[in-house]
């Protein structure tokens, strides 16, 4: 049987010092409110999940599980006007006008050894419309995270190893309550912007003092650009830049060629960390997607991660078949 010793001793060594660890999404366009509560909505009302295998083989290695629902309340009034919210050139329906609020409900789970997370975020965001093709977003959310470690589930290298003494055989948990906030430019064609997760930096936290109550300002930036090359194609790039005093600092940029506004094919980076592959379609409502990341540079673990995602318009949407608008991220 295979385990993740010298990983999992790692991971506690990390938590020890920090109480924090950074999920990557390799899908991360696709899910743009968990980073960012301004962009709550921006791409409509929608449920959004996915699904990360990471390190693929391996017992006990790193799963996510992640699931939102977002409702833009321009959704509604146009919807019950209309019946079928349309994106064409003619007679659009634009995001940019319209009601200015939307709301968010994010969960987000994480398993890793005897080591378990759960995120839970309550997002808002609204809009101030600068002209007819720009607006400016604002957002915040609430977010509640609860971490365990069982340490009846934990192996290390030497049973008497004090550094892991006091988690070993052992439950111990630490709860925090805390707030994210973000800024963004938008239009239908490109987003710019900045955020902050954990305002408080472990204010409202409590648990167990070896994980307690270091918990870094997070700062994100986040950028993406939509065109139209000709009427089948589309080119679509998008990235963020995330840094704490504690992770210090990642990068991530990904390109993808759109055919038709129904299927997507492309690659990314995450620097000195991993390159992705991605693909997926679209059928009616659904989005389904997929995408390989592959380690490289300083990951620890030469094994490949599986990323599987699955969204869905919450009111019928119908969708042009490219001509001067790219519909996707």
């Amino acid at each position: 049987m295979k385990k993740l010793t010298l990983s999992i001793c790692l991971l506690l060594s990390v938590l020890g010092a920090t109480a924090q660890n950074r999920k990557h999404i390799a899908n991360f366009p696709l899910f743009q409110q968990y980073f960012n509560p301004a962009l709550t909505g921006y791409e409509g009302s929608m449920v959004k999940s996915f699904y990360r295998d990471q390190w693929t083989g391996f017992e006990d290695a790193p799963r996510t599980l992640f699931a939102s629902v977002e409702l833009d309340l321009a959704d509604v009034s146009a919807w019950r006007k209309t019946d079928v919210l349309k994106t064409q050139q003619e007679d659009a329906y634009s995001r940019q006008a319209g009601a200015k609020h939307a709301w968010g409900l994010s969960v987000l789970h994480d398993t890793f050894g005897p080591y378990k997370e759960s995120q839970l975020f309550l997002s808002y965001g609204s809009r101030i419309r600068l002209s007819d093709k720009l607006s400016l977003r604002a957002g915040a959310a609430v977010t509640y995270s609860f971490q365990r470690l069982n340490g009846n589930k934990l192996t290390v290298d030497q049973s008497n190893d004090p550094e892991f003494q006091s988690v070993l055989g052992q439950d111990a948990r630490i709860s925090k309550l805390d707030v994210n906030l973000g800024l963004m430019l938008t239009s239908e064609n490109f987003y710019v912007g900045y955020a902050l997760q954990d305002v408080t930096q472990g204010g409202l936290a409590s648990g167990e003092e070896f994980i307690s109550a270091k918990f870094a300002l997070q700062h994100i930036a986040q950028a993406g650009y939509r065109h139209a090359l000709t009427e089948q194609v589309g080119l679509v790039a998008n990235g963020i830049f995330r840094y704490d005093s504690n992770l210090g600092e990642t990068v991530e940029g990904q390109v993808k060629a759109v055919f038709r506004n129904m299927f997507w094919l492309g690659g990314g980076y995450r620097h000195d960390l991993a390159y992705t592959a991605n693909a997926g379609f679209r059928i009616n409502q659904f989005r389904l997607g997929y995408v390989q990341e592959m380690p490289t540079g300083k990951a620890n673990i030469r094994r490949n991660t599986s990323e599987f995602m699955v969204t869905y318009n919450l009111f019928p949407v119908k969708y042009p078949k490219l001509g001067k608008n790219v519909t996707m991220w």
